[in-house]
């Protein structure tokens, strides 16, 4: 018997986007930098695994791909509805990074359409309190998959 675990959204999730590449390509993509030459110079992955883990990414309408040049055929990437909703996920990773692993100022900043320097914050859409508020629980958990 194979068991497959909880059913879980998480695990769906890290499915699609859960690879260190496909991170890294998004966050490239987030930053402006939407062309694969680079995707690959500025993640450092070679171009074999970032073309598969590009293609996972529009295959699952996390990225489109958009040609600019016919000869030779080049194209862009632009993150969908579902690649801009993972933004605030890579903010709150670059903050916990910020945070508990890289030593010193923080590499990159965000700045808001405001003015102001952008921190992801996860707080609950009724009451404002944030995320991870003492009481805060689980109130369905998804069946154990076997």
């Amino acid at each position: 018997m194979v068991r497959r675990g909880r059913e879980c959204s998480v695990a769906e999730a890290l499915e699609v986007v859960g690879e260190r590449w496909s991170l890294l390509a998004l966050r490239e993509i987030m930053l402006g930098n939407r062309r694969f030459n680079q995707i690959a110079e500025n993640t450092g992955a070679s171009r074999d695994i970032l073309a598969a883990r590009l293609l996972k990414l529009v295959e699952a309408g996390v990225l489109e791909k958009v040609q600019y040049e016919a000869h030779p055929p080049r194209h862009e990437y632009y993150p969908t509805e579902a690649g801009r909703a993972l933004q605030p996920i890579l903010l709150g990773l670059m903050a916990w990074g910020d945070k508990y692993v890289h030593q010193g100022e923080p590499p990159t900043l965000w700045r808001h359409a405001c003015g102001e320097e952008l921190l992801a914050v996860t707080v609950c859409a009724h009451c404002g309190e944030p995320a991870n508020a003492p009481g805060t629980h689980a109130i369905r958990l998804g069946a154990v998959r076997s």
